[in-house]
């Protein structure tokens, strides 16, 4: 019989429990620009992926966290499985296990999704390519709502008692790019329509912010089985959102982080996560098309910086900061510093 309600806090606990630590990244190649280009047949990329994630192996990860695209699967929903499958045996392979991601509303190109070869980066900026899903017209368009239900039945269904899937992020930051409010009814059904399938991993959706004047934060909250939420704020103020999460007595991840400028560092952070038992993701793992080592403030033609925002390796596989590695490789859950057991 499939179970298709809420977990209990027991239940995520029990789950948390089993896991272990969770040290992992936001995972695209670096060949790709988006999530269309990562999936897409024409450019999906298995032999740098196994390279890269043979390096993030080696580093100490054990998590990835990936972003599917809507449009992929309707052009193609076998072929989207497929490929799916096939990344997810490169993972195992490299003792990794992958958190899911439905639906974004982040729109850093300004673009609507769209099929076919992608546009290049623009030199310079940050992300200048990202496009969300499945979206930001079709999050309100209910006509095209029963399509959408018919993609997080089909993927889900497919996945939800694959052990190589970790967890189900429905809707990476629901209400960006000015949609607001406008996302919860979208929201809300994915989880209606996920648990209808009744997936033996558990669901999560992590607001980017705390402002509950805005309704999607504590919604988001509520429909989880695990809480999860985004930080780039100095780690100064992390604890105080550690604090918020805390009070629904479930699991906490933290699934993006990493500012360096902004002392949002591997060296300031993951002691923080280590003392509240914190699993975490920062953003990106090879420096690539998606340039998000560029700040969120940058402009076109602006030069490399010698501080980078986001990502942790060059293209051929050296880190960023040898530093880093050893951090990762000591992490585990203690009193708020990095344990060198292993």
């Amino acid at each position: 019989m499939l179970d298709r309600k809420k977990w209990t806090a027991e239940r995520a606990n029990e789950w948390y429990a089993r896991v272990g630590v969770i040290k992992g990244c936001n995972y695209l190649p670096r060949t790709a620009v988006n999530m269309t280009e990562m999936w897409q047949a024409e450019t999906f990329d298995p032999g740098t992926i196994d390279e890269e994630l043979g390096w993030a192996e080696k580093a100490g990860y054990n998590s990835v966290r990936i972003f599917l695209q809507y449009l992929v699967w309707q052009d193609d929903p076998d072929g989207l499985k497929k490929r799916l499958d096939h990344f997810l045996a490169i993972a195992d392979r490299h003792g990794m296990r992958a958190m899911l991601i439905l639906f974004c509303d982040c729109a850093f190109s300004g673009k609507e999704p769209y099929m076919g070869k992608q546009d290049e980066p623009v030199p310079g900026v940050h992300n200048s390519q990202w496009v969300p899903s499945p979206g930001l017209k079709r999050v309100t368009d209910r006509n095209a709502w029963p399509d959408l239900e018919r993609y997080v039945k089909d993927v889900v269904g497919h996945f939800g008692q694959d052990q190589r899937v970790l967890i189900w992020d429905l809707y990476n930051e629901p209400g960006m790019s000015d949609m607001g409010e406008n996302s919860i009814p979208l929201l809300e059904a994915a989880f209606r329509w996920a648990r209808w399938v009744g997936p033996t991993q558990p669901m999560t959706t992590g607001p980017y912010t705390f402002d509950f004047t805005d309704a999607v934060p504590s919604t988001a909250l509520d429909l989880s089985d695990v809480i999860s939420f985004h930080n780039y704020l100095p780690a100064t103020e992390l604890e105080g959102y550690i604090a918020i999460c805390k009070q629904y007595n479930r699991p906490v991840l933290c699934t993006e982080w990493l500012r360096r400028q902004h002392d949002n560092t591997f060296q300031s952070m993951l002691p923080i996560f280590a003392k509240h038992h914190i699993g975490w993701y920062h953003w990106g793992l090879v420096a690539g098309r998606t340039q998000t080592y560029l700040s969120w403030e940058s402009k076109p033609g602006d030069p490399d910086p010698e501080i980078w925002q986001h990502d942790f390796m060059h293209p051929d596989g050296t880190a960023f900061d040898a530093g880093e590695i050893l951090l990762i490789k000591q992490f585990e859950f203690g009193t708020g510093h990095s344990n060198t057991r292993r």
